[in-house]
C-alpha cells in the first residue's frame, strides 16, 4: 500500500502521538475516503450546473450586500 507523508503543526502531532499507528492509519484512510467521496459528488453536481462562475459571483455579491445591510440595521438598534 502506498505511503503518504504530510507536514503537520506541532500541536496536531502531539494529539496524534496518543493514537496507535494502526488506528491512525485507519482513521486517516477513512477521512480521506469520505472527503474524496464528497469532492466527487460536488464535482458531479457542478458539472451539471448551468450557472456560470461569473453569475455565481454576482449572486454571491448580492447576497453579501443584502446581509451587510441587515446586519447594519441590527447593530444600529443596539
Amino acid at each position: 500500500m502506498p505511503e503518504v507523508m504530510v507536514d503537520l503543526p506541532e500541536d496536531l502531532v502531539k494529539e496524534l502521538e496518543k493514537i496507535s499507528k494502526l488506528d491512525l492509519s485507519l482513521v486517516v484512510s477513512r477521512l480521506l475516503k469520505e472527503k474524496l467521496t464528497k469532492i466527487a459528488r460536488l464535482e458531479k453536481i457542478i458539472s451539471k450546473s448551468k450557472l456560470s462562475e461569473e453569475k455565481a459571483r454576482e449572486i454571491a455579491d448580492e447576497i453579501n450586500l443584502s446581509l451587510s445591510k441587515e446586519y447594519d440595521k441590527l447593530y444600529r438598534k443596539v
